[in-house]
């Protein structure tokens, strides 16, 4: 099983729930995602604004989700809107 963490810090919070929905929209479309959960941070003081929780059967799956025609357009719109991106990926 692999965990695929991505937090992001935004450029402009105002585009917080706009994303959010943009990323809950792949949310039982893609086969290859098994579990997707969206968070917008409350914690004060810290520099992530949006947080994503994935997991998938293993590392193909992750790489097949990367390319996936559905989460491309999501990554582009994410993009411009993107100040700074840190990515955990583990394997339990």
């Amino acid at each position: 099983m692999i965990k695929h963490i991505v937090l992001w810090r935004l450029k402009n919070k105002a585009d917080t729930a706009l994303i959010k929905q943009e990323l809950e929209g792949m949310r039982g479309k893609i086969p290859c995602l098994l579990s997707l959960e969206v968070g917008i941070n409350f914690a004060e003081g810290s520099p992530v604004d949006l947080g994503v929780y994935t997991e998938f059967k293993d590392r193909a799956a992750l790489e097949e989700y990367a390319e996936h025609p559905l989460h491309v357009p999501v990554k582009q719109f994410m993009a411009p809107r993107v100040a700074e991106r840190w990515v955990l990926d583990y394997e339990i």
